[in-house]
């Protein structure tokens, strides 16, 4: 078997996701920090197997097993018995209502027996897309995912990722896998705290962190002297567009910015920040198509194709080996390869046949003097179909309608400047930490004309 960094056994295919290979191969180095306590993969497997015998009367056979995916250890511990036993988990949002969750347990249970025997988990799609399916992931779907990761990103001898992200989604489930793949640490947190975030990286020595940009800027306005430790080689983003704004806020504080682009039905990130370019991520949109990821824009959509993709949606016919996937996001490649999103399909806003991508308006917004954030949706109108809208977060020293009006009118078509507006607390965001769309129409009550510039 070929050696790794450290000089321990690399794990095959077969045995990558099992807690008893990792334990073999690497029984005494540290496998997760959890509060004060450390484990190895040895204490990991020792504690696996008694979940192992815990669990084995509730199991059924084909049927994936709910899972509450809070961040906690017994969570963990269960997602390593199921993989063990090659049973798929049915990962549940654990901010999700009774009611919810019953609906994904119910869906899923009905789709018992028609699982692929490589499945690992089924996850529920954010909603961002249509209402939420069931993306059934296979083990070798996560593990093509953390090889074409670690391609780009490499491991150190060192390395500890923190898993600050909800364990339910796969940006959480992805670092977990990552981790056991290369037989590396996970420092665990109960939940994203920008307040104690700079304390978890300086305790637990973290190389690698994962956020969203909701989170990014929370924690850089947290703490406003803090800057990154020298053993934080990246921090990963993903999950939602970055602006302009934030990417400047970070570059000033020399963060190892890697963006990512991916979603639950391609097992995470299948574009990402050249890792010798992290420091310079904004140059590089939403990044490069990771090795082993076929990627194209056809038609304006962005799809995929490769061995990372999901099996299919549950209740829906699989997806053919060699089939693209189209991601519902709208984007384009240019000359060296990079990928830059405008919006994602279903946010598209169409106002008198011409088409307005909400990323782009929220960019020229939010890099507005005065406006902290900017969340853009269509609101319908009986002569242009739909117009443009904005909700506003702002700063103590807000702008002024002509103010707002001179920033865009300079950079935006007509067709694209928001038309009513309205200023707001904060934006809605789902419990994965993303914008949340389908909220913003709620807002509309709330909207005012944008007045005229003065004569």
């Amino acid at each position: 078997m070929a050696r790794g960094a450290r000089g321990r056994p690399v794990a095959g295919v077969t045995d990558a996701l099992s807690i008893r290979a990792a334990a073999r191969d690497a029984g005494a180095a540290t496998a997760l920090h959890d509060g004060e306590q450390r484990y190895s993969y040895a204490d990991l497997a020792r504690l696996t197997e008694q979940r192992i015998d815990a669990l084995a009367p509730q199991l059924r056979a084909g049927a994936a097993h709910p899972v509450a995916g809070s961040n906690t250890l017994d969570t963990l511990l269960t997602l390593y018995a199921l993989l063990e036993l090659q049973v798929p988990a049915l990962l549940l949002h654990p901010r999700l209502t009774e009611a919810e969750q019953a609906r994904e347990r119910d869906a899923t249970a009905q789709a018992a027996g028609s699982l692929p025997a490589d499945a690992a988990a089924v996850l529920y799609t954010s909603g961002t897309t249509g209402r939420a399916r069931g993306a059934v992931l296979t083990r070798t779907a996560l593990l093509a995912s953390a090889q074409a990761s670690a391609a780009n990103l490499g491991w150190h001898d060192d390395d500890c990722w923190l898993l600050a992200m909800p364990v339910a989604r796969v940006g959480g489930l992805s670092i977990a896998t990552r981790c056991l793949a290369a037989r590396r640490a996970v420092a665990l947190a109960p939940a994203f705290d920008a307040a104690l975030l700079p304390q978890w990286i300086a305790r637990y020595r973290v190389t690698q962190l994962s956020l969203v940009p909701t989170m990014l800027a929370m924690l850089l306005d947290a703490h406003p002297g803090w800057v990154p430790p020298e053993h934080l080689r990246l921090l990963l983003l993903g999950g939602a567009a970055a602006s302009d704004k934030l990417l400047a806020r970070a570059a000033e504080r020399r963060l190892p910015i890697v963006v990512t682009y991916g979603c639950t039905e391609t097992c995470s990130q299948v574009a990402a920040t050249p890792y010798d370019r992290r420091f310079d991520a904004a140059s590089c949109g939403a990044g490069r198509p990771l090795p082993g990821v076929q990627l194209r824009v056809h038609e304006g959509h962005v799809q995929v194709r490769g061995p990372m993709l999901m099996a299919g949606y549950l209740g829906q016919p699989p997806l053919a080996r060699d089939a693209w996937f189209d991601t519902g996001d709208l984007g384009e490649l240019d000359p060296q390869g990079f990928l830059h999103l405008h919006a994602r399909r279903t946010d598209l806003i169409v106002t008198g046949g011409e088409n307005v991508y909400p990323v782009e308006v929220e960019r020229v917004l939010e890099a507005c003097p005065g406006v902290e954030a900017a969340a853009v949706f269509g609101v319908a109108d009986e002569v242009w179909g739909q117009t443009v809208a904005a909700a506003l977060v702002v700063g103590p020293r807000p702008p002024d309608d002509d103010a707002l009006l001179e920033h865009i009118g300079a950079r935006l078509a007509p067709h694209k400047r928001p038309r009513r507006i309205c200023v707001v607390p904060s934006l809605p965001h789902t419990t994965a930490g993303k914008l949340d769309r389908a909220a913003l129409p709620a807002l509309t009550p709330a909207l005012r004309l944008l007045r005229a510039p003065a004569s």
